[in-house]
């Protein structure tokens, strides 16, 4: 595909996200010390005029390209002109099918920041043969969620078996901390998921099945997984936990990432995924606390009038978001425990230094499309509907330190049999966005 016009279309660059994906794009192709220099990107987006001012304003001299996001001639024509794509247009359910169709098509690379399951999983039954047989590789959900998660499981699973010379049959992530605040464009795609189960009931067992993403797979039903409860004691953090928002869509791709590799990590592998509130009596508290957030949370906005008002008032918009201080202020920190089945521990934590779903997530989404660029192998990654943790691996993850402010260290203090020292954040902040619906998925359990 050298002779495309583009090696890297951006998609929606006059959003908050994707402005600051600009602008990392920017950072990265300027300047006498640039290391992308001589990329040859554009800016693409619905408003021509809109497109022009972000250019003027970044001072790049990157092409402008007007697209409306369901207009399939113009996003065709669009994806035949780029290496890449990179969207930031969501809610994907809403307003993204017709792009990511011209890139299967067209033999296009594509990530996005999806995540919306049950969208997704459609995506995947609908454009695998397609992409497979165009060359193009679609990937998913390349921002906070689900890459943190999706790579933190795939460095501690390699991690395990250099050691021990076996995966994990158990990984448990838990988040210790999160200091950010919620996008509008995550919102708007979680309002729509709630909007979607609310006109199809059924859509809830999907969004409750941990392997709804690997249902393509003929024969594999997945192993009982630990239910993401209310409120429980995690003996292995020695802290108590509750429901961790992104864990439903978190849950699903790091499965897929699994069943994509081959089962590496075993058919019988189980990932559990929660918030650390602390030990003792206040741990508990809070996980308890927490609990009834989500569960009010998840009633209210499976109401319709509910909905469109904590919709309206509660949440910020599409194309809001919080200054350049507050981003950078941000952080989040996940620890993962694996055990395998001789009872062998380790542990691996990943951190990321800015605000996970602004800061972070502008620079996870942009070093994933480079590293589709320049550092995937089209053989060892052919075309298909992929996982960060399938597709780019650790290519992505020396970018993300390189490049994107995340660390993955392993906690040697919590090797082997050692039980982890539990760390958890002051205060138990409340659900920052709205859940993804599902009836089990906040039901009673512990976090064992």
């Amino acid at each position: 595909m050298q002779d495309r016009d583009f090696d890297l279309v951006l998609f929606g660059a006059t959003g908050f996200t994707g402005r600051l994906v600009a602008e990392v794009l920017h950072g990265a192709t300027a300047g006498p010390r640039a290391r992308e220099a001589g990329l040859r990107w554009a800016l693409a987006g619905r408003d021509r005029a809109r497109l022009e001012a972000l250019r003027g304003e970044l001072g790049t001299q990157a092409p402008v390209l007007a697209a409306d996001a369901h207009d399939a001639a113009a996003l065709a024509a669009i994806a035949r002109r780029a290496r890449v794509v990179l969207t930031t247009v969501g809610p994907y359910q809403r307003h993204g099918e017709a792009l990511v169709a011209a890139c299967a098509g067209a033999g296009t690379d594509y990530v996005d920041l999806c995540g919306e399951p049950l969208w997704m999983a459609t995506m995947i039954a609908r454009l695998q043969a397609p992409a497979a047989a165009s060359g193009a590789r679609v990937v998913f959900s390349c921002g906070f969620d689900s890459i943190p998660f999706d790579l933190g499981v795939l460095v501690l699973q390699q991690a395990m078996a250099g050691r021990f010379g076996a995966p994990a049959r158990e990984v448990r992530a838990r988040v210790r901390v999160m200091k950010g605040t919620l996008s509008g464009g995550t919102a708007a795609s979680a309002l729509a998921t709630f909007e979607a189960t609310a006109r199809e009931p059924a859509l809830a067992a999907r969004m409750d099945d941990p392997f709804a993403l690997t249902r393509e797979q003929p024969g594999f039903a997945g192993a009982p997984q630990p239910p993401l409860g209310e409120a429980g004691y995690d003996d292995w953090a020695r802290a108590w936990c509750g429901p961790f928002v992104m864990a439903p869509i978190n849950t699903k791709n790091v499965h897929r990432t699994n069943a994509l590799r081959g089962h590496p990590w075993g058919t019988d592998f189980r990932y559990d995924e929660r918030q650390l509130t602390g030990s003792g009596p206040v741990g508990e508290q809070r996980a308890r606390a927490l609990a009834r957030r989500t569960r009010l949370q998840n009633f209210l906005l499976g109401l319709g009038p509910a909905r469109g008002l904590i919709g309206r008032f509660a949440l910020p918009q599409p194309g809001q978001g919080p200054g350049r201080a507050a981003r950078e202020a941000g952080r989040f920190e996940v620890l993962f425990t694996g055990e395998t089945a001789a009872g062998e521990r380790l542990s691996l934590v990943v951190t990321g230094d800015r605000d996970p779903g602004y800061g972070s997530t502008s620079r996870m989404v942009t070093e994933a499309a480079l590293a589709l660029l320049h550092d995937v192998d089209r053989a060892a990654t052919p075309g298909g509907v992929w996982t960060a943790g399938a597709a780019l691996g650790l290519a992505l993850v020396r970018r993300l330190e390189a490049h994107a402010g995340l660390a993955f260290r392993l906690e040697e203090a919590h090797a082997s049999s050692v039980t982890p020292r539990a760390r958890a954040s002051p205060r138990a902040p409340a659900a920052p966005w709205p859940a993804a619906p599902g009836s089990r998925r906040y039901g009673a359990g512990s976090c064992r």
